[in-house]
């Protein structure tokens, strides 16, 4: 269980960076990290494993380019 949820979390995130989307992105990994660092505190994952993930992903996601002040606003 510990397993899948994990690799849907980290779906979630690499989706979302796919997509170009840098606020979803940070989201899903918000959510991603304590349950991987969960599932390495419980024997899931070997701890050097679940960090390797946690910090691949937050690689990816500080890839995506942040969205200028026009691009924000142009919404209104």
């Amino acid at each position: 269980m510990r397993r899948t949820r994990v690799k849907s979390l980290t779906k979630e995130v690499l989706a979302a960076v796919e997509a170009g989307d840098r606020e979803t992105a940070q989201d899903a990994l918000g959510k991603a990290v304590p349950v991987i660092q969960r599932a390495a505190s419980r024997g899931t994952f070997h701890r050097n494993t679940a960090s390797r993930k946690v910090s691949r992903l937050t690689k990816r996601v500080n890839t995506i380019p942040a969205a200028s002040p026009s691009e924000e606003s142009s919404g209104e």
